[in-house]
């Protein structure tokens, strides 16, 4: 089971896009944490089982959107 907090930190990564510019803003403001701190929380929290049963949809694109910036990041080297 998940936390509101980590409910909230999903909510907002599923309507990213209503923020625009202003991510980093939405994520103090909503979520009383720096933008560093909730990156940081937030790939804690998409390799848990439990987010993944929470929004498998939201889950899974989010660990695919990490992996291909881990390999962009490779290919880089």
């Amino acid at each position: 089971m998940i936390s509101e907090q980590e409910k909230r930190m999903l909510g907002l990564e599923r309507q990213w896009w209503k923020y625009a510019g202003a991510k980093d803003e939405a994520i103090t403001e909503q979520l009383a944490m720096s933008a560093v701190a909730y990156y940081q929380a937030l790939n804690r929290l998409i390799d848990t089982e439990a987010a993944l049963a929470h929004d498998p949809m939201l889950v899974k694109r989010l660990r695919r959107q990490r992996e291909a910036r881990h390999r962009a990041r490779a290919t880089r080297r």
